[in-house]
Formats: C-alpha cells, structure tokens, sequence
C-alpha cells in the first residue's frame, strides 16, 4: 500500500487512480493543515462581525434571502444534509468513493472552504481505514455541486447514513462506536461545504480516464492483429506516409502497428498479392485512432485542471474576504466526459467495421465467418451481430449529456452541466468498446490459429497467440463464444493484453 500526500502540488489522474483499484494511506502535509486551520479563524471572525453569509447563516439556493439566527448555524448544515440525501439508485464502486473522498480532502487543503480540521481529520480517517461511505449514483445534475450524492457522504460522517466497510453494507453510526469514533458535529459552513463541489463528477471522470487509457493502447494492437489475421498491408502504416499528416497521434498509431508487424511471416506471405488497397477500417485505423487520443489527451488534461481546482462556495481569502462563486459548475468536466465519449465510441465503431471484413471472407483463404465447414457452423457471425448492437448504442449514448440544461431549484439553479451522467455514459461506452475489442481479437487470434497455421506470426503478436492459447480463446469449432469473449474482456481489464506486448515492445 503507498502513501498520497496531499499537498500544494499539482496532481494527475495518474497519481490519484491506484486508489480506484486499491486503499492507500493518504495524509496532509504541514502546510495544508495550516491553510486549513487558517481558513477556518477567518470564518469565525467573519461571523462575529455578523456579515451575511450564503449558506452559514442565510438559506439555500431560493430561500438564500433568508437569515439565520447565529444560534441555529449547526441546524442549519444538519438539516441541510438531511434534505439533500435524496440520491438514488446502486451505489458508486468503492474505488470511485475513494477518489470522491480525496477530492474532497484536497480541496479543503487549498484553504479556502473555512472548515474545521476535526473534520478534515475525520474524512481522513475514513478513508484511510477504509470505510465507504454508501453513494448512490443518481441524484446530481453537476451544478450547484453534485449535492444529493455528495449529501450521502456527510449523512455517513453524521452517523445518519450507511458506509461499506471490508464488503458489508452498515449503519455507519455502528461502525463509529465499534471503532471508537463520534459522529461528526457539523459546525458553520461545514455542511454546505461537504456537499458544494464536483468532486462526484470528476472522480467517476477520472475512473472513466483511467480505463479509457488502456483501451486505446489495447486498440492498436486489436488492429494490429486484424491486419495479420486479415492479410492486409504493412507498408500503409509505414511511420514516413504518416509524417506528412501533421497529428503526433496518428504517427504514434501507425508507429505502433507497423512495429507490432515487424518480422511476421502471415504479412510477408501475401506481399506480392493484385490487391492494392485494403479498406477504411483498415487503412485509416491511424487516422481514427490518432484523433480519438488527441481527444483523450484534451480530456484528460481538463480532468487534471479540476483534480487540482477549488470547487467550494462560498469561497475564504486569506485576506478575510468571503466570495460568492460558481466553482462548483461542473461543465469543463461535462463537456470533457462527452468528448472523451465520442473518441471512445470511434475507437468501437471502427473496430466492428474491422469485425465485419472478417464476416465477408477474404479472397479465397479465409471463408464467410471464418467457419471451417461453412453452412453446417456460423462461425463467427453472431458474434458480429453483438459487437454491432454494441457499436450502436454507443452511438446514442455518445449523444452529449453537456447541451441537455434543466432548471432546478426554482429557477435560481437555471444553467447545470450534467456532468455526472456524462461521465457514467461514458463509462457504458467504454465497457462497450472494451467488449467489442475483444470480438475483434478473438476473430482475428482465431482466424490466424485456423488459417494461417503454416506461417509464424510476427514475434511481438506470436506472444499474444500463446496468451490465448493458454487461455483456451483459439477454437477450430462453434462453441459458446460468449465464454471465450468473456475471457478475452478480463485480459483486455486487467491489462494482460498489454503487458504481454510490453515484454517485447514499448507502446507510443
């Protein structure tokens, strides 16, 4: 288990995402403790001047004309907490509460949120003992902060709500007195503070960044194999063509290809062949995926300006002045999720033409389907018909979440982002594609074991056919293909796909 320090320097997705798989000890470093205890001397002081604060002593939201009297502050966030936890469906995976956790942590550390450091030392707490607490994953439209979910996390910290704690679902008031621990006392600001922010949003982003990351590299070499498999040209990834098209991506692609079909006895078999050309999802992979991890850079880059960004409101200077602001919009992270979506999608839908080529029989070595005894098997072609039905709804649920406002909050909440259902859409997509890849690797690793046994693959690729026949993925019959995809899903997840490549060659 390793140690995250939070502190003033700037994270990334990469630093925070081992917590989605795993616990990590997670602590403060020395100045964030003291911009913290800081924050919240200025606020007190505020109050005693009897200034007029949104949230610590007026109403929310509609009602923020209302004020408070000085003896129902901590009412006033209590009660707060209790209306708002009106999240739901299934809880968030326990990895994705994690990172909304340490968000949270870090953006109380910049200073500027005026709580109290019982309660930063609390949540800490929590997270590095592991309790989860219970997030549903309905309820936020990414405005004034993702409030109904962000309000389940206080209710556990209250000892009103439940928390998962090494895979049970309880009370979390039970697993405080167990433990030793007091429910949190909210004091002025604290619950408004818990809930405004998009930590929600960019922690499901940052999950949906992290996986994306490895489907567009397992891409390439899916590709790589369906041009083998496919009997198609080397020479069209060459990097010099590429070099012309000004995409650093595209070249890294085709750079990636080309060396993944170095030395492969399947290409070189057919290098004097009448075809000229091979089709677009063939030629043009580097051209589509190129773009598509263009896109993913921008996203993620985005993602990394939030991971590090305050998101409270309202906000505390170090020069006593206490600001209203909009921080806690999620739209960067909406647009971000939606884009990240489309590149995803591409990745899948190019893939399935891939899938296809397969399904038409290439000249007169590799028959319809890839069946050996054609009309009495199928083949492959069902498996076809699901990467298509995947490839398909990607295309809806590629639809951008972040054009698609409602009004909340009578009006006063009238622009929100929807960044969390852009980011959870996202997610589907990518399980998606992620499924649809391994249609396509296990046509093309099958097509090779059946039709081009006389010839070796090329070194890098000959690794990953012995991956698949250890994993029984290679079949010379029909068989339930649902359990062989299956397989090649859990390979392509936990980045064996990947790593088998790397004992030979260095992805760009």
């Amino acid at each position: 288990m390793g140690t995250l320090v939070i502190s003033d320097k700037s994270k990334l997705w990469e630093d925070i995402a081992p917590i989605l798989k795993s616990s990590h000890e997670v602590k403060f470093d020395s100045k964030s403790l003291k911009s913290i205890e800081h924050s919240k001397k200025i606020l007190e002081s505020a109050l005693k001047t009897n200034s007029v604060i949104y949230g610590v002593n007026t109403g929310f939201g509609k009602l923020n004309n209302v004020k408070i009297e000085s003896q129902d502050l901590a009412k006033l966030q209590l009660n707060l907490i209790r209306s708002h936890a009106c999240g739901l469906g299934k809880p968030l995976e326990d990895g994705t509460v994690r990172v909304i956790m340490l968000l949270k942590l870090m953006t109380w550390s910049k200073g500027h949120s005026g709580v109290s450091m019982e309660l930063a030392d609390f949540l800490l707490e929590m997270l590095n003992n592991d309790i989860l607490p219970v997030i549903p994953e309905k309820g936020s439209v990414g405005a004034s902060g993702d409030l109904a979910p962000l309000a389940h996390l206080a209710l556990s910290m209250i000892g009103e709500g439940k928390v998962i704690i090494r895979g049970e679902k309880i009370d979390s008031k039970k697993v405080f007195n167990k433990l030793g621990m007091d429910p949190v006392k909210l004091s002025a600001k604290e619950g408004i503070s818990l809930i405004n922010g998009t930590q929600v949003s960019t922690a499901i982003a940052v999950k949906a960044i992290n996986e994306s990351n490895n489907l567009f590299y397992t891409s390439d070499v899916t590709a790589a194999l369906s041009v083998e498999a496919g009997l198609c040209s080397r020479d069209i990834f060459d990097p010099e063509v590429h070099k012309l098209k000004k995409n650093e991506k595209q070249l890294f692609t085709a750079l990636n290809i080309y060396n993944l079909l170095e030395e492969s006895e399947i290409v070189n078999s057919h290098i004097n062949c009448n075809k000229v050309q091979d089709p677009y999802s063939i030629r043009c992979v580097p051209h589509v995926h190129g773009a598509s991890k263009t896109l993913f850079q921008s996203s993620a880059e985005i993602v990394n300006e939030e991971i590090n960004s305050v998101s409270d409101n309202p906000l505390i200077f170090n020069n006593g002045e206490i600001k209203n602001s909009g921080h806690f919009h999620a739209e960067n992270i909406s647009q971000a999720m939606d884009i990240l979506s489309i590149a995803v999608s591409e990745i899948g839908a190019i893939s399935e033409k891939r899938i296809n080529y397969f399904m038409n029989g290439v000249e007169d070595k590799i028959p319809q389907f890839c069946a050996l005894n054609p009309g009495l098997e199928s083949g492959f072609m069902l498996a076809h018909v699901t990467a298509a039905a995947l490839a398909s709804e990607n295309k809806t649920l590629s639809h951008p979440a972040s054009v698609d406002s409602i009004s909340t909050s009578a009006g006063m909440e009238d622009f929100v982002s929807m960044a969390p259902w852009s980011a959870k859409k996202c997610l589907k997509i990518i399980d998606n594609v992620r499924s649809i890849l391994a249609i396509e690797l296990m046509v093309a690793a099958n097509v090779n074991f059946r039709f081009h046994s006389n010839y070796n693959s090329s070194p890098h690729l000959s690794n990953l056919m012995e991956l698949f026949q250890e994993q029984d993925v290679l079949t010379k019959k029909d068989v339930p293909f649902h359990e062989i995809i299956e397989v090649v899903i859990s390979l392509i997840k936990n980045e064996k796909i990947l790593q088998n490549i790397k004992k030979t060659l260095k992805l760009k």
